[in-house]
């Protein structure tokens, strides 16, 4: 079990995280969902005990990580798959993780089996490494201890299509088994298909969290017009919050109703659905379209 509580990290003027909480609860994938620079690197930061928060807490079963005995064998860590040792051969650096954590040199061939680097490739300086064969090492590292919790940020970078389907499985599977998984990603195809649990951050704090199906399922209507303009000004009028998305809007209100007031004005629709089924990525959009680097781009112009 993570729990988050009040946590907050000030740089200087910049509030990078403010007051967040949330959990994480054995036996789930918890999808960690923002904008580059919303807070999530720094919140897991603060999680294994990288960063020191100004005000808060995170624990891991209950505990600080810093306190946690041999903590490599209670969670599994990779933030950055890249802060890795360039000068030493895959092998060698689970090795030297398998010694210090005083594991059997076994695990060290199971978890290069597990993730799939060869023999040749784990004798290989890890300067000469794809950013997925890092990926892969970072992961086998991780999981080095049996660990029952994994911290992942952004895991998936750098694998191809069937190795973001063999770590999509891998998690699965960790949960499956009752293991405590919170993932970020900026893949959100990815995070639709593998997370029971969605946490959503923007500007530091928490914009949404529930299960996917919770979150989905209260995420309005998507409509597009021939003129996205005249419906927004008269959903607007009529009581409805609406918000751009794509090339529609998305419009907090049943179809039926949205059909309605369209009708009424005699503004020609081109799509008409609930918003659960145009998925994650409309649904981030729109919760965090306040905090998006990029407007929203539509049909007329940016929004």
């Amino acid at each position: 079990m993570i729990t988050v509580e009040h946590l907050s990290k000030t740089y200087g003027a910049f509030r990078a995280v403010d007051d967040v909480s949330f959990s994480c609860r054995p036996g789930a994938v918890t999808g960690f969902l923002g904008p580059n620079g919303a807070g999530k690197s720094t919140t897991m930061r603060i999680m294994a005990g990288l960063t020191t928060a100004d005000a808060g807490s995170a624990t891991i079963g209950g505990i600080a990580y810093r306190d946690i005995p041999n903590p490599g064998t209670q969670v599994g860590v990779l933030l950055d798959a890249s802060a890795q040792h360039a000068g030493r051969t895959g092998r060698e650096i689970l090795t030297l993780s398998a010694l210090t954590m005083g594991l059997p040199m076994s695990r060290v061939d199971a978890m290069l089996d597990l993730v799939s680097l060869t023999e040749v490739e784990s004798k290989r300086r890890v300067r000469n490494y794809s950013l997925g064969m890092r990926q892969r090492l970072g992961l086998a590292n991780a999981l080095l201890g049996d660990p029952k919790i994994l911290i992942l940020d952004e895991p998936a970078n750098g694998l191809d299509p069937a190795g973001i389907h063999w770590m999509r499985s891998l998690l699965r599977a960790y949960a499956d088994q009752g293991g405590t998984v919170l993932l970020s990603s900026h893949l959100l195809h990815e995070i639709e298909i593998i997370a029971d649990e969605l946490i959503v951050i923007g500007n530091g704090r928490i914009v949404a969290q529930g299960t996917k199906a919770e979150l989905l399922q209260g995420a309005g209507a998507y409509v597009q017009a021939v003129d996205n303009a005249a419906l927004s000004g008269a959903l607007t009028q009529a009581g409805y919050s609406v918000a751009p998305s794509g090339s529609g809007l998305r419009v907090e209100a049943e179809p039926e109703q949205i059909g309605q007031v369209a009708a009424a004005r005699g503004l020609a629709l081109i799509e008409l659905r609930p918003a659960d089924g145009a998925g994650l990525e409309e649904m981030f959009l729109h919760l965090t379209a306040d905090t998006q680097r990029e407007g929203v781009v539509t049909p007329g112009g940016v929004a």
